[in-house]
């Protein structure tokens, strides 16, 4: 973590939990399907959570993982910096997370900025990138490089049409949630803060 100190007691616990969501594997599948799909000369970085941090730390192999699922010319990030700079650094990690966004990944996926650079959370990172893959093999517009099978298909729209009868039909029968009455009657009963009668 990068310009923080150790934490305790309850912040300790917190960061623990995160840390146990991060998976090893996964890592190795998601490295290996970035160098895949980018398909340019780039260097795989050693195992571990801190060394996956670094490798995407600057936001250089993210922009190009996002770049590549586009057709040529259309890509969405134009301009990619290897600056040092923090901010630099932090900014490209923002495009990528609007660019991802746009390309299908749900709001609820995506990673905050500062979990990859501070590796707050690289659990969240993960996901990010499992969903975006999900959403590539989903799309299945030849952009997808690696197994299909190494993501999920996200599910297909599966509209359903009703014709003017059955919906007549429909509005003719009541809902479970309105509640039922069958069998139901009131006697026997009495009214409230009345004593019972024991004969």
């Amino acid at each position: 973590m990068a310009n923080r100190g150790p934490s305790y007691g309850l912040s300790r616990e917190v960061q623990e939990k995160i840390e146990q969501k991060y998976d090893a594997d996964l890592e190795n599948k998601l490295v290996d399907w970035i160098i895949l799909q980018c398909a340019e000369d780039i260097e795989h970085p050693p195992p571990g959570r801190a060394h996956f941090q670094q490798w995407l730390m600057d936001g250089t192999v993210l922009c190009k993982l996002i770049n590549s699922l586009y057709p040529p010319g259309q890509e969405p990030i134009a301009k990619i910096s290897e600056s040092k700079m923090a901010f630099k650094q932090m900014e490209q990690i923002s495009q990528f997370l609007k660019a991802a966004e746009t390309y299908g990944v749900r709001t609820t996926d995506i990673f905050q900025t500062v979990d990859l650079w501070e590796g707050k959370d690289m659990a969240a990172v993960q996901r990010t990138l499992m969903a975006l893959g999900s959403v590539a093999v989903t799309k299945d517009d030849g952009c997808y490089r690696g197994e299909p099978s190494w993501f999920h298909r996200k599910a297909q729209q599966n509209r359903r049409g009703f014709s003017e009868e059955q919906l007549r039909q429909g509005q003719n029968v009541i809902g479970l949630q309105m509640g039922s009455n069958k069998g139901a009657s009131q006697a026997g009963m009495t009214g409230y803060g009345m004593p019972r009668q024991i004969l």
